[in-house]
Order: C-alpha cells, then sequence, then structure tokens
C-alpha cells in the first residue's frame, strides 16, 4: 500500500511519451468504435479542406501579384504609402499635436528671446558710440589718420622716406596727447 501511495504522490513531470500514453489510454477507454471512425473520417477530411484552402490562397496571393504589377504597384510604391499612411497616423494622435505645439510655443519664445537680446547689443553699442570716451577715441583716430594721409601726401612730393613721416607721425600724436618730447623720442626708438 506504500508504494501505491508512493506511486500517486510523485513530483517528477510525466514524459511527452507518457502524456500521450495517458491521453490515448483515457480516451480510447471512453470512445466507442463508431466514434473512432467518425473522428478518423473528420480528421481525414479536415486535413482536405486544410490542403483546399492553402492552394486557394496560393493562387490568390498569385492573382494579388499580377493585379499589383499591372497597376505598376512595386514593393517600394508599398512601402511609401504604408510609411504614409502610418506618418499621417502619428500626425493625428493627441501625443504628436501635443508636442508639436510644446515646441511651437518654445521656437517662439526662444525667437522672441533672440530678438531681445540682438536690441539690447545694437542699443549698447549705440549708447558705447555716444559716450565721451569713444568719441575722444574717434576724434584721435581722425587726427591720426589725417596727419598719415597729410605726411604720406607732402612725403611723395618732398622726397621723405616712410620712416621719416611715421616718425613725425607719431611726434604729433605724442605731443597732443601730452607725453612731450621725451615721449617722441621713445617712440622713436621702438621704430
Amino acid at each position: 500500500m506504500e508504494a501505491q501511495a508512493q506511486g500517486l504522490l510523485e513530483t517528477e513531470p510525466l514524459q511527452g511519451r507518457d502524456e500521450d500514453t495517458v491521453a490515448r489510454a483515457d480516451l480510447s477507454s471512453m470512445l466507442s468504435e463508431e466514434e473512432r471512425e467518425e473522428l478518423k473520417a473528420e480528421l481525414v477530411q479536415l486535413e482536405d479542406e486544410i490542403t483546399t484552402l492553402r492552394q486557394v490562397l496560393s493562387a490568390k496571393e498569385r492573382h494579388l501579384v499580377e493585379i499589383k504589377q499591372k497597376l505598376g504597384m512595386n514593393l517600394m510604391n508599398e512601402l511609401k504609402q504604408n510609411f504614409s499612411r502610418s506618418w499621417h497616423d502619428v500626425q493625428t494622435t493627441t501625443a504628436y499635436k501635443k508636442t508639436h505645439e510644446t515646441l511651437s510655443h518654445a521656437g517662439q519664445k526662444a525667437t522672441a528671446a533672440f530678438s531681445n537680446v540682438g536690441t539690447a547689443i545694437s542699443k549698447k553699442f549705440g549708447d558705447m558710440r555716444n559716450s565721451p570716451t569713444f568719441k575722444s577715441f574717434e576724434e584721435r583716430v581722425e587726427t591720426t589718420v589725417t596727419s598719415l594721409k597729410t605726411k604720406v601726401g607732402g612725403a611723395n612730393h618732398g622726397g621723405g622716406s616712410f620712416e621719416e613721416v611715421l616718425s613725425s607721425t607719431a611726434h604729433a600724436s605724442a605731443q597732443s596727447s601730452g607725453g612731450g618730447p621725451r615721449r617722441a623720442e621713445e617712440e622713436e626708438l621702438q621704430c
């Protein structure tokens, strides 16, 4: 009795062959000979129907390919159509619409911010240009350029060298800035 109880309490899974044996034993004992013959006939009929359906499906697939070829449709066109359809489906989703609106709004804000920065920079340059320091610097540059033009124009006629013109311009610039003759001499030595 212990051996029978132990056999019933086995925890190992049944193997595939054992499962088939158990299934056949259970069904065989419950089915009559007539029912078995009917099931066999039904099985043969289902297999025949499946074979017929496969043949019909294959014929329809060939016909489909022929029609597509006649219409000029190929794999690439189908892929394009599928992609277009999928892209349209994506664009109509709520998530896409919200993301598009958010990015559009962010782009508008960024454009406005860049515009404000550009305006601020332009204003700062304008303020700087109107400052007394810049005007003083601008006047000095104009004076130096005018002086150089005069000297170079005079040098062509007077026979002076380019170094002499630079030296005399530096001397004039040093005197106008309050450096005196000593500064002019230092500048001449540097040249």
